[in-house]
């Protein structure tokens, strides 16, 4: 059955600021306090957007949450006249929790969900699993608006399957669709779906950072989609790639068909990994490996330019996949040494371009963590709310959307602003209308 791999881009929030709120993500870490623009963010998203869609790519894109998120701040005890009072006195109060509540995390759609194609699960549906990034305060609020947000996308239940996230337990600790892996001959046949997960939640993990996803939640996972076991493998990151800020496997691991591009030290024992995705690959296609030695590019360059955390693409028109970087890739002195070697060889990846999504990659995501790819047979993108995808209308009338109502720049100081609570609803109220969700999509509405 033939198949497209479409997809849906996280748009950049009203309030996207560099809180620092992410342990083990170096480049949050290094940029906490800075000054940010979330006018350019948006726009940034938009354009890489806009750019595969016009390549013929099936290009969507998924609406950010309501931040500041009052409903949590109310949870919490606090109170005021009106929430934007409420914001007020929550970030006079106590900054550093209410700064959780501000976050435009939500932009990052590699970690909306788990998603699984029709085509590999026994009920011939497609499955979406909400993540419920419980490891970090500012994105465990997320799953319940995530799963609001995907059935409005994806609403034919004869199809499609939104299952609500895992418990939020430290035991099914689930970061979505960047802990996850799929390699197939094509999108629309049975593939081979790959999870990493960083720790078993009943060992003694011990280390400066977290070890995000636990092999629970991961099997879980696979029972609800309801996938075959002889096709589904299940892999651990390596502790070195953690520890050196490899927070989600797609800091150091992306694939596209049949190919697995990947740093010597994305996981913990490599030859176990790579026979286990042969041995579930066996009869269905050959598995391609595109191997990074830490000779030819140090996982510390690997992690700081996020040459993984790009997207691997079959492109109209070319012989060879591409691979979509960021910038930052190109101005690192061996991934852009590694990319020029990759490109002059006869191997599977012909060519890189570099998208500009520096507000973002601040804040420690790249191409990849602003996607969520879903695998669509013909019926099924039918089904898909067709507001959603990206068309010359629909880019241009997001982009008037983003330069009335987002700031131009938001200043350390400028955050506890009561101010950007209707600032940040008037947005988002305007693009419900855009994007056809309804006038009861956000909290805020209800």
């Amino acid at each position: 059955m033939g198949a497209v791999e479409a997809n849906f881009d996280g748009l950049v929030g009203p309030t996207h600021n560099y809180g620092g709120l992410a342990l083990g993500n170096l480049a949050s870490a290094k940029n906490s306090g800075s000054i940010s623009s979330p006018r350019a963010g948006v726009l940034e998203g938009l354009a890489k957007a806009k750019m595969l869609a016009d390549a013929g790519f099936d290009q969507g894109v998924l609406p950010p949450q309501e931040r500041p998120f009052i409903p949590q701040l109310k949870a919490l005890g606090f109170a005021g006249a009106s929430d934007g009072a409420i914001w007020e006195a929550a970030y006079k109060a106590q900054p550093a929790l209410a700064l959780n509540t501000l976050s435009a995390s939500s932009m990052w759609a590699a970690n909306t969900a788990t998603v699984s194609p029709s085509a590999d699960t026994r009920d011939r549906r497609l499955h979406f699993s909400p993540a419920n990034l419980l490891t970090v305060l500012h994105r465990s609020i997320e799953s319940k608006q995530t799963r609001r947000a995907l059935l409005r996308l994806f609403p034919d239940q004869s199809r499609f399957v939104i299952h609500s996230p895992l418990p939020a337990q430290s035991c099914f600790a689930d970061e979505g669709a960047a802990n996850h892996v799929r390699l197939c001959a094509e999108h629309g046949a049975q593939g081979v779906e790959i999870f990493v997960h960083g720790r078993d939640a009943f060992e003694n993990w011990n280390s400066e950072f977290p070890a995000r996803q636990t092999l629970q939640a991961c099997e879980a996972v696979e029972r609800r989609h309801e996938l075959k076991a002889d096709r589904t493998v299940h892999i651990r990151q390596a502790r070195r790639a953690i520890e050196a800020g490899a927070f989600h496997n797609d800091v150091v691991c992306v694939s596209a068909g049949p190919i697995l591009f990947f740093h010597e030290h994305a996981f913990e024992d490599k030859s176990a990994t790579l026979n286990a995705i042969y041995q579930a690959a066996c009869g269905l296609f050959e598995p391609v490996f595109v191997e990074v030695s830490d000779a030819e590019v140090p996982i510390a360059d690997a992690i700081a330019s996020y040459l993984f955390n790009s997207q691997l693409l079959l492109w109209p028109g070319r012989g060879r996949l591409v691979l979509l970087a960021p910038k930052e890739t190109e101005e690192t002195a061996s991934t852009k040494a590694y990319c020029e070697v990759m490109t002059a060889s006869n191997g599977p990846i012909g060519e890189v371009k570099f998208a500009d999504v520096r507000q973002s990659m601040r804040n420690g995501g790249g191409p990849a963590c602003l996607r969520l790819r879903v695998v669509l047979t013909e019926a099924e993108r039918a089904a898909v709310n067709e507001k959603v995808w990206v068309t010359d209308a629909r880019y241009a009338e997001l982009v008037d959307w983003a330069n009335t109502h987002y700031r131009e720049i938001l200043m350390p100081e400028d955050l506890g602003d009561p101010a950007l609570v209707d600032e940040s609803r008037t947005a988002l109220d305007a693009l419900t209308n855009i994007l056809g969700l309804g006038s009861d999509f956000y909290p805020f509405q209800r």
